[in-house]
């Protein structure tokens, strides 16, 4: 059953008004958005260091996968990590087998992903609200601020946004076809995007999914739009996609003690402990995400409220004729009240609602782009010219952190770089929102962020934040087979997967704690005490020791213990044992 749509005379349907443009997007065009796209994502995403500690971590884990060929049981510096499904560490260990690991393979999925994303978010946009409104969404979606970043940095939540996104786009193309081939096959890359997104952060990926559809036809009030469903042939494939590794790494790594169990670490520790309780001390109030989904869509953000006013002219009186851009509205607002409700909150979760405002967006620009330009973009262009002034003033008020020295010394240069595109983008939106000018309007929004957000990622060093890269280089030079490595009071994530081998760990656990204490006879030797530390830091072979100023301080320098520094960055000191037998001492 097609839905129907009521036709505002305000605007042009070709340019993406509400009435229904089935036809789908050639192969050419497809191929052109995703090149287009996978340049925007990759250029610079090689440039700069890993950032910990999450890059560090998701990287070492997907090495370690590729170096011993264990693809059921993820492990984090040697031991059992079981806090996230393994898509991305398949994903990019068969990566590094393959190329090598750098910092631009480490990064590729992660930028594929992101690519997969636009692509996706093109083609809905196309059916759904025609041409122009496919390539603004496109364009909005991947130069919004909290996306492009998010596009740049290896951590999990591109890979679920994506496939959640994959997973509702195809189920609203799919209830507007009536039964038949493509009908069926929109449904199958539902179930299989749900699976793929439940391999690659667990429940989630088919429970929010869930819940927007059913709150979306519980408002309606129209069930028969399901079907066919399809319900038998998806259900197989998603079972056959997502179940067979919990079964296989549950099987693999069962425990009699049920804390150390992957069962009830995986499900009842990781997913309801997470959601309901502050276990993990990430607790935030309950607004908390609402800053991040407005900074979050940066620069478009001046257009959003006027494209959901557009979208759901007539209020809910009218939804039926409306239903596909309530459907992104729910969209959005479940997974916002959704992750506010958790216990649990971190910046990333808010992702997979950006690529439904982006859809919003692109096509209340798209109907704008051949018409003279209405209060609300007039208003909209206003108010970024006032937010790209103020922004460009404030880059020459505000001072770089004194703690950065990488940061210090790029500012002058990121400075000009924020007024250079800010100020002048400013300007030019006044004159456009005066004149009415829709295209200059949309360009200076649009101008903006092209041409700042990778003019900030090409600056590679500037958001290194502690990065080992060059103590991790200067070890590199040093280090044979059977030195030691150990980190004293922490564990810098990254600087196992430059090393390309598992460190030591003296005096800290942390979130290894689960995999350190499930096998302790893999692990006594390689995570030890402080006092431990110090016997074996005076044995006859070469050691190296990893550790903040404080450490430094307090166990070396003010207790007189034998060591060199052959290393200083940030607040990170690299040591080597000065023992006479030393190998450092040939």
């Amino acid at each position: 059953m097609r839905l129907r749509y009521a036709i505002d005379p305000e605007f042009p349907t070709a340019g993406g008004g509400e009435a229904p443009a089935a036809a789908w997007p050639g192969f050419r065009k497809l191929v052109t958005v995703a090149l287009l796209a996978l340049f925007w994502f990759c250029a610079f995403i090689g440039l700069r260091p890993l950032a910990n500690p999450d890059e560090g971590r998701y990287t070492e884990i997907a090495r370690e996968m590729a170096e011993s060929g264990d693809y059921v049981t993820p492990r984090l510096n040697g031991v059992k990590y079981f806090e996230k499904p393994p898509l991305m560490y398949w994903l990019s260990a068969l990566t590094f087998k393959a190329f090598g690991l750098n910092q631009f393979t480490a990064r590729l999925w992660v930028a594929l992903f992101a690519t997969l994303g636009c692509l996706l978010t093109y083609v809905a946009a196309h059916v759904l609200y025609g041409q122009r409104a496919g390539i603004w969404s496109a364009i909005v979606l991947s130069s919004s601020l909290i996306y492009y970043v998010l596009g740049q940095l290896v951590l999990l939540d591109m890979a679920v946004s994506v496939m959640i996104s994959g997973a509702l786009f195809s189920f609203i193309l799919a209830v507007r076809e009536p039964a038949g081939r493509r009908r069926f096959w929109l449904f199958m890359a539902h179930y299989g995007f749900m699976a793929l997104a439940t391999l690659s952060k667990g429940l989630i990926g088919f429970l929010i999914p869930g819940a927007v559809m059913f709150l979306w036809l519980l408002m309606l009030g129209n069930w028969r739009m399901l079907r066919p469903l399809h319900l038998l042939p998806g259900a197989i494939l998603f079972l056959a996609i997502s179940v067979p590794w919990h079964i296989a790494v549950a099987t693999a790594n069962h425990s009699a003690n049920h804390q150390m169990d992957f069962a009830w670490f995986y499900f009842i520790h990781e997913h309801f402990e997470r959601f309901t309780t502050t276990v993990h001390q990430r607790y935030e109030p309950w607004w908390f995400f609402l800053p991040f989904v407005i900074g979050g869509l940066f620069p478009w953000v001046v257009l959003a409220w006027q494209a959901v006013s557009r979208a759901l002219a007539g209020g809910w009186r009218e939804r039926t004729k409306h239903a596909e851009a309530w459907f992104l509205v729910l969209w959005i607002g479940f997974i916002v009240l959704f992750f506010s409700a958790s216990q649990s909150k971190l910046i990333p979760y808010i992702l997979p609602v950006i690529p439904a405002c982006a859809v919003l967006i692109g096509r209340y620009v798209a109907e704008c782009w051949d018409t003279v330009a209405g209060k609300g973009l007039t208003r909209g262009g206003m108010a970024f010219a006032v937010l790209a002034i103020v922004i460009g003033i404030a880059a020459f008020v505000v001072k770089p952190p004194a703690y950065h020295d990488a940061l210090a010394e790029a500012f002058p240069m990121l400075r000009a770089m924020v007024a250079g595109v800010f100020i002048p983008a400013g300007l030019l939106a006044v004159l456009a929102s005066l004149r009415k000018s829709p295209r200059w309007v949309i360009g200076c929004i649009a101008g903006s962020a092209i041409l700042l957000f990778p003019g900030i990622a090409a600056m590679g060093r500037v958001m290194d934040g502690e990065s080992t890269v060059q103590l991790s280089h200067l070890l590199q030079q040093r280090l044979t087979p059977t030195d030691r490595v150990i980190h004293l009071g922490m564990y810098a994530q990254d600087m196992p997967a430059y090393l390309g081998r598992q460190v030591d760990v003296a005096a800290y656990k942390g979130e290894l704690q689960f995999g350190i204490d499930a096998e302790p006879e893999r692990t006594d030797a390689r995570f030890i005490s402080r006092a431990r530390f110090i016997e074996e830091w005076r044995e006859p072979h070469t050691t190296y020791a990893l550790m903040r100023t404080f450490y430094y301080d307090k166990w070396f320098r003010l207790q007189g213990v034998d060591h060199e520094v052959i290393g200083h960055e940030g607040d990170l000191y690299l040591l080597v044992n000065r023992n006479p037998n030393s190998v450092s001492q040939r």
